[in-house]
């Protein structure tokens, strides 16, 4: 995979499929920035494994729902490296439940932490990107976003909007050539679906095509191809890594 930037950040990097985001794109040679809310040892913990593959990495704190400091924290990678090459917005949070027991704030939540968060990363990449006349931004959106799931109105809502966000930031970088895309991940073996019993992994698994989970590491390298100068000519478009549950 071939990259003409030097660096990226990944928010919400330090755990699930943003750890293994880390690791890929710093295996194919890039600085990756871990953003972390909290929990700094697991961030620490994946700077140093990054590090002893031969690696580079650099830990970076900040909220991504707190708009002051995803701006400084940008604005501080800049002065650091000289440049914002790329970014990947991955924070993410679910509150599910269904519609007609969600509160408003229930919904404002996620739309904020999920929607919002991925608005002001997208506009102030774009911003620092359109200086150098280069960059790429990848948002993970989900498949909830594309064909909507019962309880999960609020999260469906903030994916989908991710999705349509993408495409207009889109129109809007290409004549700076900024890219913006995103990526839709399926049912993905991680943490949290660790914790499902395997009588509801087996129901999810019945109605996938190539009847499996996916793995962390094919939305990484999903991710990778978007970012990279592999897909130079591609710009506002959806990669769905869901193995053919929704197509």
């Amino acid at each position: 995979m071939k990259f003409s930037g030097k660096n990226v950040v990944v928010t919400g990097g330090s755990r699930g499929i943003g750890a293994e985001i880390c690791k890929t794109l710093a295996e194919f040679g890039l600085k990756v920035w871990i953003n972390y809310r909290s929990k700094p040892e697991l961030a620490d913990a994946l700077k140093d494994e990054i590090e002893k593959s031969g690696g580079k990495a650099a830990v970076i704190k900040f909220d991504v729902t707190n708009e002051e400091e995803f701006i400084n924290a940008l604005n501080l990678i800049v002065e650091s490296d000289g440049e914002l090459s790329y970014l990947v917005n991955n924070a993410g949070i679910t509150n599910d439940k269904l519609a007609l027991r969600m509160k408003t704030e229930d919904f404002t939540s996620v739309i904020d932490a999920n929607l919002t968060s991925a608005f002001i990363g997208s506009r102030e990449a774009l911003k620092l990107m359109s200086k150098k006349r280069f960059g790429s931004v990848v948002n993970i959106a989900s498949i909830v976003g594309e064909m909507g799931n019962a309880g999960q109105v609020n999260y469906a809502a903030s994916k989908g909007g991710m999705i349509a966000m993408s495409k207009s930031f889109a129109k809007e970088g290409a004549s700076r050539n900024v890219r913006f895309n995103c990526v839709t991940p399926g049912f993905i073996a991680t943490d949290m679906t660790e914790v499902l019993s395997q009588e509801v992994k087996d129901a999810y698994i019945n109605n996938i095509p190539l009847k499996r989970l996916g793995d962390p590491k094919e939305i990484a390298n999903a991710v990778a191809f978007l970012l990279s100068d592999h897909a130079s000519y591609i710009t506002g478009d959806v990669l769905k890594v869901n193995g053919g549950l929704y197509m």
